[in-house]
């Protein structure tokens, strides 16, 4: 099949769970003989390549402006795609699917991959929360076929816009199972294993990054507090981590990290945290887990979905719970290791991209698409 996908920013990815995701189904789907084009944002390729593993790159300018960069760019791309005889656009994230209608007008098969209700985080002012509300609005309405990423989005979608079940589809997010790092780079924050807890995931509000540095700051430990992660649009949002950091040396902002590096922070972390308000599908917590890493969560079903019995949880928002369920897992090795090897065996077999491409697969091949 020729299958457009608009939306993400663009592959190989740099940063962002969405470019992950859509590299890692786009490459799997093109070994699979489909053509498939990635539309990307002039604003995050720095360099214009045409094929990347076997799938077709088009870079379209656009506005490097928060507000505006994302629609100018999926309206340029859902243009340069009509007449390009493609067999599925696949649209990825609500706001670009705002403008799902226009293909679907044109009697195209649409599909939408919700990767979570994105007017609910906090980087958003009022109107770009609107549009973001429009695009799902449109998603519900336009799409011929939904992705929702986690079963209370795909719930969500059924009840809100009437949908049948056949049409909204739970595909989640997969992950790569890793072999664990040496440490090596990280020598150079002074790290060293085990003696460091983790968040690993972009530095925006609605991942509650200012609950954990508030709750470290709390605890009496040895261990350092390594924050890993890059901002989005959320440069004032980092200032006041730093502000709560208040220059504590053993508080480590790494900013964003990749390859070899970001493999051995997930290696040698002694736990891993992800105190999030928001998610779709938590794509740093099914690497972390992979990792044979315990999991240390906020208790919001998308997390909890996820971890089930395999990790620990907190009362989302609460600093207080929040510390004290650190304290718990810094007191308990034991209950450390064998959280982090049940949670390894249960992605290995729940969370597997072959799986995941073969019911891709089966949704572009539906004969009521």
């Amino acid at each position: 099949m020729k299958i457009a996908m608009i939306g993400q920013k663009g592959i190989p990815a740099k940063d962002g769970g969405v470019e992950r995701h859509v590299e890692e189904i786009a490459t799997r789907l093109a070994q699979q003989k489909h053509e498939i084009t990635v539309y990307c944002r002039s604003t995050y390729m720095n360099n214009e390549i045409d094929v990347y593993k076997g799938v077709n790159l088009k870079n379209i300018k656009t506005i490097d402006n928060k507000n505006l960069d994302a629609i100018v760019y999926t309206f340029k791309s859902t243009m340069d795609a009509l007449n390009k005889g493609f067999d599925a656009f696949h649209y990825h994230a609500i706001g670009p699917a705002s403008l799902c209608f226009i293909p679907s007008l044109k009697k195209k098969k649409v599909i939408v991959t919700v990767h979570g209700l994105d007017w609910q985080r906090a980087k958003w002012g009022k109107f770009a929360k609107l549009y973001l509300k429009f695009g799902e609005y449109m998603t519900g309405k336009y799409a011929t076929k939904i992705i929702s990423v986690s079963e209370n989005l795909r719930e969500y979608f059924i009840e809100k816009y009437h949908r049948k079940e056949e049409d909204v589809i739970f595909i989640p997010n997969g992950v790569n199972m890793c072999n664990p790092e040496q440490p090596e780079l990280i020598k150079n924050y002074s790290l060293e294993k085990d003696n460091y807890i983790l968040f690993l995931a972009r530095l925006v509000p609605e991942k509650g990054v200012h609950y954990l540095i508030e709750a470290y700051n709390q605890l009496n430990t040895y261990k350092k507090l390594v924050i890993a992660g890059g901002t989005s649009f959320t440069e004032d949002y980092l200032e006041k981590l730093m502000v709560l950091a208040n220059n504590n040396p053993n508080i480590i902002f790494t900013g964003n990290v990749d390859g070899k590096l970001k493999n051995e922070l997930y290696s040698n972390c002694y736990i891993y945290v992800l105190p999030s308000d928001i998610e779709g599908m938590p794509l740093t917590l099914l690497e972390a887990m992979s990792y044979k890493k315990c999991c240390l969560v906020s208790n919001i079903p998308e997390n909890i979905n996820v971890i089930k019995d395999n990790g620990a949880v907190f009362e989302k928002s609460s600093i207080e719970d929040l510390k004290e369920k650190i304290e718990l897992l810094l007191d308990n090795e034991e209950r450390v290791r064998e959280k982090g090897l049940n949670a390894y065996k249960d992605i290995s077999q729940n969370y597997n991209w072959s799986q995941i491409i073969n019911s891709m697969q089966d949704l572009y091949r539906d004969s009521s698409l």
